[in-house]
């Protein structure tokens, strides 16, 4: 029996891959298709934006041509899928050529003519254009910007920087660069936002008001009453309104919460997040609450819930009036579990992630806000086991993906719910409103 094996994204399946597959499938008697994670598929420069894994799955299972399916997940797992499987003959389109000829010493390689004038790329973006402006400050904006290039539907066309220093990294790209909110609103369908805090509210609910999805950098408001207001707003106007927190998209931390959820590590009873930074800071900067607390909340409240019985809050700080804080910490109690988080954006520390349970622990390393590797430990060190997971654009693409189906579906297809969102501003808030233990440095 001659095993053939095929990979592929499978996006929007049309008669172009029912082409590939049958030819495939003519090369021998048993044909398997590996189907790439939404992850995985990034060498063509593009990255799915319309369809699940599973969807894809059975799109290819409908075809009745796969003796059998597999998921494709990780770099070298090709030449593992062979040897595991016995294939004989590997095949791929034909704007692959040379490209797997290193996979000759293992198997067969063929490259199969592709099916002219059909496009799943060419498809999403025709079925979906979405035109994003980008609103605001520091490295995240230009991050994004790049990032949006990788995925298809999104356009940025216009940008409003907070100063001109930033514009000039985009004076040599097609864009038009403003001064003024209203005209870059008048321009988009969308907006990202990662202006100062205090200005997210009144930005996101002119941008609503005006018919325009809203991605904006968390902490969405400063307070619960302005977040509820944005919310109903949204809802109202059949909008989006998605709160940006990047590591909530990273394909390592997603796998962690599964793995937490399914038990790995037993009953879990404390969480100890650190984010912290040493920058200069002025009139115009982030307090390190605003800059890292809501990434060092993510995991607490989507683990423990946001159902905390009770809260305290220590912070060092500039200026009590101002409420710039050097470096926060959080204790958090809850019916069955403890928390704590330490934020700071003039004070150091080992910025890791440590989930204590019954039967384990997880420890995810410095940096773990945007890490490609964690750990389960267990009593008996035999048991440990490491993860590694690729890490793109540090979730950054992710998030643009989410963001456009939520666009196409009319439906938030966030992985930060309303609560978690909410809980954050509640955070915000008491901090903003002093309910503090104040640590004054003079």
């Amino acid at each position: 029996m001659v095993k053939v094996i095929t990979y592929g994204t499978y996006d929007l399946f049309h008669y172009g891959h029912q082409r590939l597959l049958e030819r495939a499938k003519a090369l021998g008697d048993y044909l398997i298709v590996g189907v790439t994670t939404d992850d995985f598929d990034k060498k063509r420069g593009k990255i799915n934006v319309h369809q699940s894994l599973m969807e894809r799955i059975e799109s290819v299972r409908a075809t009745g041509l796969a003796d059998e399916i597999i998921v494709e997940e990780y770099e070298g797992q090709k030449i593992d899928d062979i040897r595991r499987y016995g294939v004989d003959i590997f095949t791929v389109g034909s704007d692959w050529v040379g490209h797997f000829d290193y996979l000759k010493e293992y198997c067969d390689v063929v490259y199969l003519p592709r099916t002219e004038g059909v496009s799943s790329s060419d498809i999403r973006s025709k079925k979906r254009n979405i035109n994003l402006g980008l609103v605001g400050q520091g490295n995240v904006l230009k991050k994004f910007y790049d990032e949006s290039k990788l995925v298809n539907g999104i356009e940025v066309n216009a940008i409003l920087a907070d100063n001109e220093s930033e514009k000039k990294c985009y004076e040599n790209d097609d864009l038009v660069l403003l001064d003024d909110y209203d005209e870059l609103l008048s321009l988009v369908d969308a907006v990202y936002i990662i202006s100062h805090p205090s200005k997210h509210y009144s930005q996101i609910k002119k941008a609503l008001n005006q018919g325009k999805h809203v991605l904006c950098e968390s902490p969405i408001a400063l307070c619960e009453k302005d977040f509820d207001e944005l919310e109903k707003l949204a809802a109202d106007k059949n909008l989006i309104l998605m709160d940006s927190i990047k590591t909530a998209y990273s394909t390592a931390y997603n796998r962690l919460l599964l793995l937490l959820k399914g038990g790995k590590i037993g009953d879990i009873y404390s969480i100890d997040a650190t984010c912290t930074s040493i920058r200069d800071y002025d009139d115009h900067s982030w307090n390190s609450i605003t800059a890292w607390a809501p990434t060092a909340l993510l995991p607490i409240f989507q683990v423990l819930g946001v159902d905390y019985n009770n809260k305290t809050i220590n912070s060092l700080t500039l200026d009590e009036k101002q409420n710039f804080d050097l470096f926060t910490k959080i204790d958090f109690q809850y019916e069955n579990a403890v928390a704590s988080i330490k934020v700071a954006n003039s004070v150091k520390s080992e910025g890791e992630l440590i989930i204590s349970g019954t039967e384990g622990y997880a420890y995810v390393p410095a940096p773990w806000w945007k890490t490609d590797y964690f750990e389960l430990r267990f009593e008996n060190q035999e048991d440990n086991k490491k993860y590694f997971y690729q890490l793109d654009g540090e979730g950054i693409r992710y998030e643009l993906v989410a963001f456009a189906k939520s666009i196409e579906l009319i439906r938030n297809n966030a992985y930060i719910d309303y609560k978690v969102s909410k809980a954050i501003c509640k955070i915000i808030e008491d901090f903003e409103n002093k309910d503090v233990n104040f640590i004054k440095k003079y």
